[in-house]
């Protein structure tokens, strides 16, 4: 009876290690899975980050683009405008010239 106690003893403690040792590896094994997975998440969240960054600089570079061409219209306009004030006192400045070649 002792022997068969022992024998009882002894497997218990073997099955013990070999679940031990089983639940060590699939530990292991969902830590590795665990890793490789965070680094995926990792990897697609920077790699979203970049593509938003870039549609940003995009968009910038389009209200940039934008903004300079309204600029150069206003400008455009403003200039056209002073032209045409300056040809209307063409006339004024002519005359005055001549008023006074003819009085001087």
């Amino acid at each position: 009876m002792a022997l068969e106690a022992i024998q009882t003893v002894t497997q218990a403690e073997a099955k013990a290690k070999a679940d031990r040792d089983a639940a060590v590896a699939q530990s292991r094994q969902k830590l590795a899975e665990a890793q490789r997975e965070a680094k995926q998440t990792v990897e697609e969240a920077r790699q979203k980050a970049r593509e938003e960054a870039r549609k940003m600089m995009a968009a910038a570079e389009e209200k940039a683009a934008q903004l300079t061409r309204d600029e150069l219209t206003r400008a455009e306009k403003d200039c056209e405008q002073l032209k045409r004030n300056a040809r209307g006192r063409l006339e004024e400045a002519a005359q005055l010239i001549v008023g006074r070649v003819v009085e001087g």
